[in-house]
């Protein structure tokens, strides 16, 4: 029997049969935290037409944060449940969904819920958060088809370069060439591929201009030469090992013992320095000569002699009394010295000055990547967090990082981390407002210090940036995002790229027959400041970067585009069909 023309139309565009009747694509999405919220604002605007994508959401029955977790976006239905298993999956309408996104901030947990979700759909898509990388190779074994993604490795590398005045070193390879970020300024003019961003007004970025050749942020062609990041910490590596010596063994004193031992010691050496001295008078010896009797007087107390002069008697008794205070505050400068040290181990509190660190706050997932990271690069890294089991602490004793426990609002835990003396800061807690307090305290040490803060909601940010100057904040769930929404919908992310509070998105776009694209020429794609298009494929042949906009487009080719996240929705309307509409008997 020949196909129906209807379901040959739902087989070719990707629809599935709902037993509801209802063909939209379905979604089911597990998460209560900023991440589950951008996914789920992804989602919704990711589909070929507006409201052709249903999204469940599960989440707890009650909110764990004051934060947006999704369950107040429109158009979503919410499955209350604390438990994700099969009786939750199945009345979140699992068995007919297209996938399942797991985001919440347990790996075991997500484990768990992933072999339960087998048991109510076996061929489902599945879109997992890991941070375990042991784990995630595990559930790619289990499920050869899934996706196992971390948003703290996707958006580490942003926080590292900003820390260090640098872009965010973006690499990736697409139709034969490697391609990465860069500031116009350090790229040769034939090695750039289209401009991507005017910075030069911090207060007002704008991202793919109209004219390209006002972009002073590019994407160039990588020719070999190392990324901005890792030259800067090159710099930064280098310019601690020009410290001066003498600095560095006064500092080394200074930490060794308390203030008040250190003075004891110092007075008391003054005194048997005057003492050697008079005693020198009275003996009438020469000055290498009066040395050599003081040290071995005051030490030993040996050589008594009562033919001495009365004066030299009477100094001798005095060093031999000076040697006896002497020898125990030696004794006890050593002792403090070591308890200090095992103190440092333990609890951070007593470091030693520093200068030119980062100090990192909070080491949860995205904190522990960046202070790797940092690591990596042979950067001085402090880390600050509340909690002495915080997640990355295992791997910075490990490291040999300094963990300081404690309260990063508070300006003696932040002195106790020299952040007056430091390069950046780096703020990467889950609270906004504890984030937004380390940031306030660590200007008024350093007015001129980098602070790299993490918020999540875009226009506090912007609120930030203006009355306090602290422009460099970074959202993860933003950033990460895409890439989660990409995978769920069976859709390649080639690479994101964060520019100041912006992503851009660097995806390849196929173009489906019966589209408002089809037929249509090159010039159509391209709007600016949403969408430029980098490269045009046609079907079975090598990808063509030289942009003929005259060329028309026919079904099968591929366009691969830079965007922002509205000009790829809207792009995504204009490459896919309209969905046919449901039969009337149906």
């Amino acid at each position: 029997m020949a196909e129906p023309l209807r379901d040959r139309a739902r087989r070719a565009t990707g629809w599935r049969l709902r037993s509801n009747g209802d063909e939209r694509p379905h979604f089911v999405v597990c998460g209560s935290d900023p991440l589950a919220y951008w996914v789920v604002r992804a989602l919704l605007g990711a589909g070929p037409t507006a409201g052709q994508v249903r999204v469940t959401l599960v989440v707890p029955e009650r909110r764990r944060s004051d934060g947006p977790d999704g369950r107040d976006v429109p158009g979503v239905r919410v499955v209350a449940a604390d438990r994700l298993d099969e009786a939750t999956f199945r009345r979140a309408g699992l068995a007919d969904a297209d996938g399942l996104a797991l985001l919440h901030q347990d790996d075991v947990g997500n484990m768990h819920a992933a072999l339960c979700a087998q048991e109510v759909e076996p061929r489902l898509r599945l879109v997992a958060r890991m941070f375990n990388t042991n784990l995630a190779d595990g559930l790619r074994q289990l499920f050869p088809g899934s996706a196992v993604l971390s948003d703290a490795s996707m958006a580490a590398p942003a926080f590292v370069a900003a820390a260090l005045g640098e872009l965010a070193p973006t690499h990736f390879r697409h139709a034969g060439r490697t391609l990465y970020v860069a500031r116009r300024a350090d790229v040769r003019p034939q090695d750039v591929v289209c401009g991507l961003a005017v910075t030069t007004d911090p207060e007002l970025v704008r991202v793919l201009p109209a004219d390209e050749a006002t972009a002073d942020v590019v994407l160039a062609e990588a020719t070999g030469r190392p990324p901005g990041t890792e030259l800067a910490a090159r710099r930064l590596v280098r310019a601690r090992r020009r410290r001066q010596p003498v600095e560095v063994l006064l500092r080394a004193i200074r930490s060794f013992a308390t203030r008040k031992i250190g003075i004891a010691v110092l007075v008391l050496l003054g005194v048997i320095a005057v003492l050697g001295w008079l005693n020198a008078r009275a003996a009438a010896v020469t000055w290498g000569e009066a040395l050599y009797l003081t040290l071995v007087t005051t030490l030993s107390g040996q050589d008594p002699d009562v033919n001495k002069p009365v004066a030299a008697q009477v100094m001798q008794v005095v060093l031999n009394l000076a040697g006896l205070a002497l020898i125990p505050l030696i004794t006890a400068a050593v002792v403090d010295g070591i308890v200090n040290a095992r103190l440092a181990l333990h609890t951070g509190r007593i470091q030693p000055d520093r200068s030119g660190h980062v100090v990192v706050v909070g080491l949860g997932n995205i904190g522990t990547r960046v202070m790797a990271q940092l690591h990596d690069f042979g950067v001085e890294v402090v880390a600050i967090d509340k909690n002495p089991d915080a997640r990355g602490a295992a791997l910075a004793h490990r490291l040999g990082v300094p963990v300081i426990v404690g309260d990063a609002g508070l300006e003696e835990t932040l002195r106790s981390a020299s952040v007056d003396t430091s390069q950046a800061l780096v703020v990467v807690s889950t609270d906004d407002g504890a984030n937004l307090r380390a940031a306030l305290i660590a200007r008024s040490l350093d007015p001129d210090l980098r602070v790299v803060l993490r918020l999540f909601d875009g226009d506090f940010a912007e609120r930030i940036q203006q009355a306090f100057g602290i422009g460099i904040s970074r959202s993860v769930s933003y950033l990460a995002a895409p890439s989660f929404a990409a995978a769920l919908l069976d859709r390649a992310v080639i690479a994101t790229i964060p520019v100041d509070r912006h992503a851009l998105l660097v995806t390849e776009v196929p173009v489906v027959a019966g589209s408002p694209l089809d037929g249509r020429p090159l010039g159509a794609v391209a709007r600016p400041g949403e969408v430029r298009l980098l490269a045009h494929t046609r079907a079975g042949q090598k990808g063509d970067w030289s942009v003929d906009p005259r060329v028309v487009l026919r079904a099968g080719d591929r366009l691969t585009v830079v965007a922002r996240r509205a000009g790829l929705t809207a792009l995504l309307r204009e490459t896919t069909p309209v969905p046919p509409p449901r039969h009337p008997d149906e």
